[in-house]
């Protein structure tokens, strides 16, 4: 018999929220559609083979693509680069072609857009896509890697976004 988790949500939320991650903007397109949006969670998995995961919330059907795709692309931003993250997380309400609209993309091998000027881009082949609770994790064999200028990364932490220093 299961026992019902003591941590409630909102609690659980609010301790996340102590945890600092860099911005990202992870993109795709391809047959099912062009689509970007803005992330926290994604992390390195592995790096041989070279794999990264990335988190998406599954109740937002629009980010099926991603999986259905089967590539995507992971651009971590430079805190000059915040007006991208604030505009892919939807905060704005802007269609996702204004989002693209709003910088220069570039595509490599996968087809997924990268951004030039981001901190880097890991361009990424879909080798798994497992459903947990309300999100979707993609694991991405790493296919090709852009390593942009070293700039201050933009953080998320507190629900607001920070600039180390």
């Amino acid at each position: 018999m299961l026992k019902k988790n003591a941590v409630e949500p909102r609690l659980y939320r609010e301790a996340m929220s102590r945890f600092a991650g860099a911005v990202h903007v992870v993109t795709t397109d391809g047959p099912y559609g062009r689509r970007g949006v803005t992330v926290i969670a994604a992390c390195s998995v592995s790096d041989d083979p070279p794999t990264i995961l990335v988190c998406l919330n599954r109740v937002k059907t629009d980010n099926d693509c991603f999986a259905q795709n089967g590539v995507f692309a992971l651009n971590t931003l430079a805190t000059e680069q915040r007006a991208l993250a604030d505009a892919f997380s939807g905060l704005t309400g802007l269609s996702q072609e204004e989002r693209f609209a709003l910088a220069r993309w570039e595509t490599e091998a996968s087809g997924a857009p990268v951004l030039p000027g981001a901190l880097a881009t890991f361009d990424c082949q879909l080798v798994e896509a497992k459903d947990f609770a309300t999100h979707r994790v993609l694991f991405g064999k790493v296919t090709g890697v852009r390593i942009g200028d070293s700039l201050d990364p933009l953080i998320y932490h507190q629900r607001a976004y920070r600039i180390l220093g």
